[in-house]
């Protein structure tokens, strides 16, 4: 399919030979609990996507990331899920870098270690409830000398077991001593970190997506990113990127794996030509919406705006990733479904897009009234 193989090419270019060296592993290995995909996406510089060259990275732009991920979620969903973490962790806290005095020296010194040393980062912002307020934080920090002690549990947080560092949404006291979002930067091998089971489901197995918990875990004041007086805002805009950039990229992914059986309806030429026909406009009109969001992000469309952008890509996408799997397994026939349940899982692990925050009950009120010409307010 023209699309994919684009996808495909854009992916190469970043990361060349990590497509050929999943496809070389059988679908089910790929997505096993454990399995190879996060080391072969480190091997072949997956980590540094979405670093700008200066940090030593491939300072990809919204559209190449969305077309990467695209390709990547067409061989190996969990994968595409699992790297969706660290890239969008990387996206909103390189945006800060780029801002002198946005980030202190301890900070900007870990960032230039990401790609020398290949770390990945982990997502601490929101769990798998659909309808939670998606900026309450679920760690509590405790002022100590020196720093902050964290107690609370993360689950599922993907990468989970291949993690360097976990970046938790943290309430901590403000000025006025009312409480206010912050940002730990939390190393794995901190003490009082550990990971434990959580995840049940055989689909998106291989994404890591476990519970994190943190026992009386110790950061120091440096690797806590929060608001100033000088900087009321910084806080406000990295979650704000940080959420552009999460619904552009799981939506990716999850489009890449309905892609990829449209492909195979397409080159096995089943079904009657009006059937196949009907089923790529649906597949690739509906991509079509995230690029455009992604393109109009490239291009300087920020705050409000590219949140209800990235926002109606996504639920846009999410309605047709249902209908396009299902038409592309009945088209693929009884006996591919007999013969491998491979297609079956690739087609099932489009559904959880639906469960990624906020839901569409939680976005339905803010963007109607934003729709209406009023500020959009995501809780």
């Amino acid at each position: 399919m023209r699309s994919l193989d684009e996808a495909r090419a854009v992916c190469e270019r970043h990361h060349p030979g990590l497509i050929k060296a999943l496809l070389e592993i059988p679908y089910a290995e790929r997505e096993r609990p454990g399995g190879p995909g996060i080391d072969l996406f480190r091997e072949h510089g997956g980590v540094g996507l979405l670093v700008p060259a200066e940090y030593g990275g491939l300072g990809a732009d919204p559209l190449e990331a969305v077309l990467v991920q695209r390709a990547l979620g067409a061989v190996s969903p969990s994968l595409a899920a699992a790297v969706t973490m660290h890239h969008f962790t990387s996206a909103m806290l390189y945006a800060l870098a780029a801002d002198k005095g946005r980030l202190n020296a301890a900070q900007l010194d870990l960032l230039h270690r990401v790609v020398p040393e290949q770390l990945l980062m982990a997502s601490g912002w929101a769990e798998g409830r659909t309808q939670q307020n998606i900026l309450a934080p679920s760690v509590t920090a405790r002022p100590v000398e020196g720093g902050y002690v964290l107690s609370g549990a993360k689950k599922p947080c993907s990468l989970a077991t291949s993690m360097d560092l976990l970046t938790a949404s943290i309430s901590v006291p403000g000025a006025d001593g009312e409480p206010e979002l912050a940002l730990a930067l939390v190393p794995s091998t901190s003490a009082g970190l550990s990971v434990h089971p959580f995840w049940g489901n055989e689909l998106l197995a291989a994404a890591e997506s476990e519970e994190v918990r943190l026992e009386e875990v110790f950061v120091p004041e440096d690797l806590i990113v929060r608001t100033s007086a000088e900087d009321p805002d910084r806080l406000d805009d990295l979650q704000t990127a940080g959420f552009i950039w999460f619904e552009m990229l799981i939506s990716a992914g999850y489009a890449g794996a309905a892609a990829a059986l449209v492909e195979l309806v397409l080159e096995r030429e089943r079904g009657a030509a009006s059937e196949r026909a009907a089923l790529a406009i649906t597949c690739e009109s509906s991509f079509a919406l995230l690029e455009g969001a992604a393109r109009a992000v490239r291009d300087g469309l920020s705050g409000e705006a590219a949140v209800s952008g990235v926002l109606v890509a996504r639920y846009a996408l999410q309605d047709a990733l249902s209908r396009t799997t299902d038409q592309a397994l009945e088209l693929l026939g009884g006996m591919d479904f007999i013969r491998s349940s491979d297609h079956a899982r690739q087609a099932a692990s489009v559904r959880p897009l639906a469960f990624h925050p906020p839901g569409r009950g939680a976005a339905a009120e803010p963007l109607l009234r934003y729709f209406g010409g009023e500020p959009l307010e995501l809780a």
